[in-house]
């Protein structure tokens, strides 16, 4: 990357002046303490307020989301709220949401604290599976109209044909990666058939451990950036541990909590390495498509060196063998 594709890339106007610029377009009036929160794919601060309070002001991806997209979720995340479901949803003014300034969209939150959850205990895997049970059973009440739905073919094979024909790829792996990916995906394949007509839902999306934020009153979800239309598993399988023993522990657990207030498809056990897979894939084709945005080879200097294909190329390898084990008795 060069030091003019740096200066020429979109977030390089979002200066600090024109950060607290857009804050106090919506009439918040900011007392000029600004924080840069970890994000990647948007760009997030932590914004000061006269009043000595605190707001959260995300910052839109140009071109990644539509406004309906981006409504939707926004819809989403206030109907759980409406149900008393603890999500963070945006500040609203009137029925506003969605703000623009300067050529950037972007909304507000409320800055909610909360540490990391701790899924060793039992207590804590049931809670965690009663809150995405009332999640999903919400979020199959209505469907999404605009955002997309989780599918093999954008996750798994749109992503191994960009990092195939865009040159990413050091020349000595890609007959290798080829076959790996082309074999790894006739199997996820087979897990989506093994499935079989599972129930599409509303879902969060990318539910890890750092978009779950634990209090003294449980569990609270947050970003909902990537909310799509998918199986129930897919906010479920990112929350447990790698080791089989460890997995089945705590799966069991949260489905148990779970099926108090939402039905499981089994079936859908299927899909748990299938999905972690699909992940991978995806994920380092993310990475090559926002190699022009200056934060990425700061924040990821490993990417795209020898070194890092040859341990994803381990990693496909890994999946494919998970993959080709038994997945019915996962519980």
């Amino acid at each position: 990357m060069t030091d003019t594709t740096a200066q020429t890339h979109p977030f390089s106007q979002l200066t600090p002046d024109r950060i607290l610029d857009a804050i106090e377009s919506t009439g918040r009036l900011s007392n000029g303490r600004l924080l840069a929160l970890n994000s990647y794919e948007n760009r997030v601060y932590q914004v000061g307020l006269d009043d000595n309070s605190f707001i959260i002001a995300k910052f839109y991806r140009p071109g990644r989301w539509t406004d309906a997209q981006i409504l939707e979720e926004h819809a989403f995340t206030q109907a759980l709220a409406d149900q008393k479901l603890p999500v963070v949803t945006p500040l609203r003014d009137g029925q506003q949401s969605l703000f623009e300034f300067g050529g950037f969209r972007f909304a507000l939150y409320p800055r909610c604290g909360g540490y990391a959850p701790d899924l060793s205990h039992t207590e804590n895997r049931l809670m965690l599976g009663r809150l995405l049970a009332r999640v999903h059973a919400i979020g199959k009440l209505q469907t999404f109209e605009s955002r997309p739905r989780i599918s093999v073919q954008e996750f798994g094979h749109d992503a191994a044909h960009y990092l195939l024909t865009q040159q990413f790829l050091p020349l000595e792996y890609e007959t290798a990666y080829a076959a790996v990916t082309r074999d790894l995906l006739a199997l996820i394949e087979h897990r989506f058939a093994l499935a079989g007509d599972y129930q599409v839902i509303r879902l969060h999306g990318d539910l890890h451990a750092g978009n779950v934020l634990w209090n003294d009153s449980g569990p609270h979800l947050v970003d909902f950036d990537d909310a799509r239309l998918g199986p129930a598993m897919q906010d479920l399988w990112m929350l447990l541990p790698g080791e089989p023993d460890e997995l089945r522990l705590c799966l069991s657990d949260i489905l148990e909590g779970y099926e108090a207030f939402f039905d499981f498809d089994y079936r859908q056990l299927h899909l748990i390495e299938a999905l972690r897979s699909l992940r991978i894939m995806h994920y380092s084709a993310w990475l090559a498509k926002r190699w022009e945005d200056p934060a990425f080879p700061a924040s990821f200097p490993w990417f795209n060196t020898p070194r890092y294909w040859e341990e994803h190329l381990l990693s496909l390898k890994e999946q494919m063998a998970l993959l080709q084990e038994a997945s019915s008795e996962i519980l």
